[in-house]
């Protein structure tokens, strides 16, 4: 029976696998996890397994934190010991997104002669000064089968000579997890036990490294956020490369204006952002996790590697001038309208054609 070999290493990474994990347990394949430990940290990890229904990882190579480059090399080191240790080896080496794991891994495995195939392939911002864009297209380019969500990626993929042969149009594996598990999260009311009110918050993230490195840019987004929290409260669960840079004297001001809580399991998270007025986020999982929920929300980034949240959806990209963030917020907030219909295949059965993907791939190898 062949063997496929799944990794992970950051919390998106957990709600595109989970699908494709139980559809191929229902067709009895045998698969095996691998943690990189890129997220590292329990709440950022540790309860998805529990929360999402993983498996506990085979292995966790431990990598943890670093820089860009130290933590794609660690990935690396280790991930090609395990798998020249493995018995048997895999048949097929899955990875998801687009983080520094991703890349290493599929990376290590192409160069072993291991076949990849790569979920949520074809995703572009066209902006090569994303570390995300980077890992995004050379695991395309390393792939042997790549599974797609939406036609901008099929279309992206043409243009760079990706052979359509290689290329499968699931749907979003995120949107399965979310379909799955939002009545659980839904009957959590997260928001009351923050004293707030359905329909009556926002929900802000911030991680990316251009917004939350610089001092001076995370202050004017700052500021503006706390503009717009004079409107609504503003939720902000901190990731924990943001909360490093509050404790700057300088930002604390207007963070004060915020509602700064601890990072959140999966579905209390959902449970907040479900229930919210307006999302506000640097995050592509959060833009549509939003357009699936009908909420809208504004994107703190000139870019999105997801045009179909807003082409369909409820995003909006407003970038990071504070003026503008203040301006489509209050718009928003005023019940301007907008679109909001859900993308084609985002129907919760994903993870059942990405099974069916994987395991023809599997029997033409």
């Amino acid at each position: 029976m062949a063997l496929v070999l799944h990794v992970v290493g950051a919390r998106p990474n957990f709600m595109k696998v989970a699908p494709l994990m139980a559809a191929l347990s229902r067709r009895g394949a045998a698969q095996r996890l691998v943690h990189t430990g890129q997220h590292f940290d329990e709440r950022m990890s540790g309860v998805f397994f529990a929360e999402l229904g993983l498996p506990r990882p085979d292995l966790d190579l431990g990598v943890g934190s670093g820089t860009h480059g130290e933590q794609t090399g660690r990935v690396m080191i280790a991930f090609e010991r395990a798998l020249l240790e493995a018995a048997p080896r895999p048949d097929l080496v899955v990875v998801p997104g687009d983080v520094n794991s991703t890349v290493a891994a599929a990376l290590v495995a192409a160069k072993l002669g291991i076949p990849v195939a790569h979920l949520e392939a074809g995703l572009r911002s066209h902006d090569r000064t994303m570390p995300e864009e980077l890992n995004r297209v050379v695991t395309d380019h390393l792939a042997d089968l790549l599974l797609t969500p939406s036609p901008d990626a099929d279309e992206n993929l043409a243009r760079e000579g990706v052979p359509a042969a290689r290329v499968a149009r699931v749907g979003n594996l995120m949107i399965d997890t979310l379909r799955a598990h939002l009545p659980r999260a839904r009957a959590l009311s997260a928001w009351r036990y923050l004293g707030l009110e359905e329909g009556g918050y926002a929900v802000l993230t911030l991680h990316r490294p251009s917004n939350v490195d610089d001092p001076a840019a995370l202050g004017r987004l700052l500021g503006a956020l706390a503009e717009v929290a004079r409107a609504l409260p503003v939720v902000f669960p901190v990731h924990p490369r943001t909360r490093a840079r509050l404790a700057d004297p300088a930002l604390a001001g207007a963070a004060a204006a915020l509602r700064l809580v601890e990072p959140l399991g999966y579905l209390e998270f959902l449970s907040l952002t479900s229930a919210a007025r307006l999302v506000l986020t640097d995050s592509g999982g959060l833009q549509e996790e939003s357009t699936a929920l009908g909420v809208p929300c504004l994107t703190l980034r000139e870019n999105t590697e997801r045009p179909v949240t807003v082409s369909e959806g409820t995003n909006h990209v407003v970038g990071t001038d504070p003026g503008r963030i203040v301006a489509e917020a209050r718009r928003a907030l005023d019940g301007a309208p907008g679109r909001g219909r859900v993308p084609a295949l985002w129907d919760g059965q994903a993870g059942e054609r990405a099974a069916d993907a994987v395991l023809a791939f599997l029997a033409r190898a």
